[in-house]
């Protein structure tokens, strides 16, 4: 369930650096300070552990809709909302991926195994490692037909 509002926020002191070191605290805060601490966890590289922190409670607990009081926050929050979703879509295709991938090498796994063609442990911990579904959809082509495990993955075996 999903609140509708948040309506505490902590006063935090002035003098607060705005440094990586502060983010999340100063994600706590309200008005300007929460804005610049989104801003500055936007600039923050895309496998940021902050992010992986922040953002699944920002989106649960609704901060990013946060309403504006004036026509400059008004930009700022449209920048914050556009940066969330492009954000959030990257980690929905970032998964549907790797998805993708676990998916793949299993496929190639058991292609192998109906073929009765035995994978080596070495060789299964590569497979199952693999990351890139066009490489995966490739040697399951080959698994299909396969008479060897060399035949499915000749630079390896």
């Amino acid at each position: 369930m999903r609140p509708t509002n948040i309506s505490t926020r902590l006063a935090l002191p002035s003098g607060l650096p705005r440094t990586r070191s502060t983010l999340l605290l100063r994600l706590l805060g309200s008005g300007r300070r929460f804005r610049e601490a989104v801003a500055d966890l936007a600039a923050l590289p895309r496998d940021a552990w902050e992010k992986s922190v922040a953002v699944p409670l920002l989106l649960h607990f609704g901060l990013d809709q946060q309403e504006p009081t004036t026509d400059e926050e008004d930009d700022v929050s449209a920048a914050i909302r556009a940066w969330f979703e492009e954000y959030t879509q990257q980690l929905r295709d970032e998964g549907r991926n790797q998805g993708r991938a676990e998916e793949a090498a299993r496929a190639v796994l058991t292609a192998l195994r109906v073929r009765g063609i035995a994978v080596p442990d070495i060789l299964r911990k590569r497979i199952l490692l693999e990351k890139d579904p066009e490489l995966l959809e490739r040697w399951h082509e080959r698994a299909i037909v396969a008479a060897s495990i060399e035949d499915v993955l000749p630079d390896l075996s």
